[in-house]
């Protein structure tokens, strides 16, 4: 069995554990999951390894960018979510950044799901030029006595975008395969659903509440 253009996905729950999530995007199936209570790149290295054992070839996947896990797949094509992408730069700078280096950042952002790699890149790096002694200016804290970066959710936005290029485009390399530029069928089909049905067992002990999400999941298209 082939699983092709495979989801990588996570959903966190309030002080309980969270589901990581492995979905074949072409035959619509859930393939393996595992509970976890905190992130981390060897379990999604644990779920492939597992999975190739179960004879599946993975020809590319879509990860929601966490950092580490691209490697985890050597040389198979790596798609991170441009939604994901967005919403970090978002999570830096609001919806409504007061910088003007910011305002102008997260409007590039926003053409992401549009744009060519080459366009793109572009782009972003005539941003940095007119923006890097900005990005540079430091600050002195006068009770130290040290210098810190002024601007550090700006340089922390840049820098996270820059450092994703290589995987926010892949899609566009490998037409052939079909890749999803984003995890929105997890995250807006099957964590949508699953969010509604645990909502209405809200009351449920753990090890319940774990059951019905392994039910759910296994059921799931």
């Amino acid at each position: 069995m082939v699983g092709d253009a495979t989801f990588f996905g996570k959903r966190k729950y309030k002080n309980q554990r969270g589901v990581l999530v492995f979905r074949d995007n072409k035959e619509k199936e859930n393939l393996i999951w595992k509970h976890i209570l905190t992130e981390k790149v060897e379990d999604y290295l644990q779920l492939k390894l597992f999975l190739e054992k179960k004879g599946y070839e993975i020809e590319a996947v879509v990860i929601d960018g966490k950092r580490g896990v691209a490697k985890v797949f050597g040389e198979i094509p790596v798609q991170m979510c441009q939604f994901h992408q967005v919403k970090t730069i978002t999570s830096k700078l609001t919806r409504k950044p007061k910088l003007e280096a910011g305002k102008e950042l997260r409007k590039l952002s926003l053409t992401l799901t549009n744009a060519t790699e080459e366009i793109f890149i572009k782009e972003l790096n005539a941003w940095y030029e007119k923006w890097k002694d900005f990005l540079n200016e430091k600050t002195l804290n006068l009770e130290t006595g040290r210098k810190h970066f002024t601007h550090k959710k700006l340089r922390s936005a840049y820098r996270g975008l820059n450092r994703n290029l290589p995987y926010l485009f892949t899609y566009q390399k490998y037409p052939e395969l079909k890749i999803p530029n984003t995890t929105n069928a997890l995250d807006g089909g099957v964590f949508a659903h699953l969010k509604k049905l645990l909502k209405n067992h809200s009351g449920l002990r753990n090890e319940l509440r774990e059951k019905l999400v392994g039910d759910f999941l296994n059921q799931k298209k």
